[in-house]
């Protein structure tokens, strides 16, 4: 196995969205910045509750796929179709906006801290019109492994080895194959993964730096990584906490307006005509 080196580092920066949410942004902070399926990732962190209570009001998407992962805090999702996921710590809400759908998300709390993560992945052409539907995962539902030495795998989505055992995550099946893991290291403690040689890869620390074939990457950045087929880390002296996430990249032209990812311009302008007119919840 040939193992993977950083390639890149893209440095998050800070940012505001929905009614004014403070975060940070990495992937999808300039258009260019993308890895291919993964268009996007933002961090959000606070105890200051005019960081994050504002939350995010009813806005529309079509063709891609969020995912949430509240690692700290209660946040309420509802969209247009009825639909309600009440979000924990620790829990997971994986949506596929395909061809429409708009929706809220909500923090159900008014102090303490909120922490997540918020990741798009782009849809192929063939499923961006496909019906809108949604996962919500509770924290037990997402497997949790131990690492020999210490420290912990929670394997979202792919399948995780760790020890010469495989472990599952609940999300599987999907076009792009992704792999969502959040590793836990301990000072000194190391993690090997085996990947798709084919499919793109990055990491992202938020607590702590993590080290990479060598190179050293801080926290709050994302570490794009070259080809291989196998993803060695370790965690310097204060131990690490870290997202690791692959996919198999679509090579599918990304036009983007907003909260529209679509193929053509024109195909975005027919998304902004639906949505203005109504179109883009009625025929979901």
């Amino acid at each position: 196995m040939t193992n993977r080196t950083l390639r890149q580092v893209i440095q998050s920066i800070p940012a505001s969205d929905g009614a004014g949410v403070r975060l940070r942004r990495s992937l999808g902070a300039q258009p260019g910045l993308r890895v291919d399926p993964f268009l996007m990732l933002d961090e959000f962190s606070s105890e200051n509750p005019d960081d994050y209570v504002a939350g995010f009001p009813a806005h529309p998407h079509r063709g891609f796929e969020t995912v949430t992962y509240l690692v700290d805090g209660h946040m309420l999702h509802e969209d247009h179709l009825g639909h309600r996921g009440d979000l924990k710590s620790g829990g997971v809400q994986w949506m596929s906006a395909g061809r429409g759908i708009v929706h809220s998300e909500m923090p159900q709390q008014e102090r303490g801290r909120v922490r997540g993560f918020q990741l798009w992945i782009n849809l192929p052409a063939r499923e961006k019109m496909k019906p809108p539907a949604y996962r919500d995962l509770q924290p037990e539902e997402i497997p949790v492994v131990d690492l020999p030495g210490g420290g912990r795998v929670k394997v979202i989505a792919g399948t995780a080895t760790a020890d010469g055992r495989e472990t599952r995550g609940p999300i599987a099946g999907l076009s792009t194959d992704p792999l969502y893991l959040d590793v836990a290291l301990p000072a000194g403690g190391s993690f090997a993964q085996p990947v798709d040689g084919g499919h793109s890869a990055f990491v992202y620390p938020y607590e702590g730096s993590v080290t990479i074939a060598g190179a050293r990457l801080p926290a709050h950045s994302a570490g794009v990584l070259g080809a291989g087929s196998r993803i060695e880390a370790s965690a310097g002296g204060e131990g690490t906490r870290f997202l690791l996430l692959a996919g198999r990249p679509l090579g599918e032209p990304v036009v983007q307006y907003g909260p529209f990812v679509m193929n053509t311009r024109a195909e975005i302008e027919q998304a902004i005509r639906d949505y203005q007119s109504g179109e883009l919840t009625r025929i979901a």
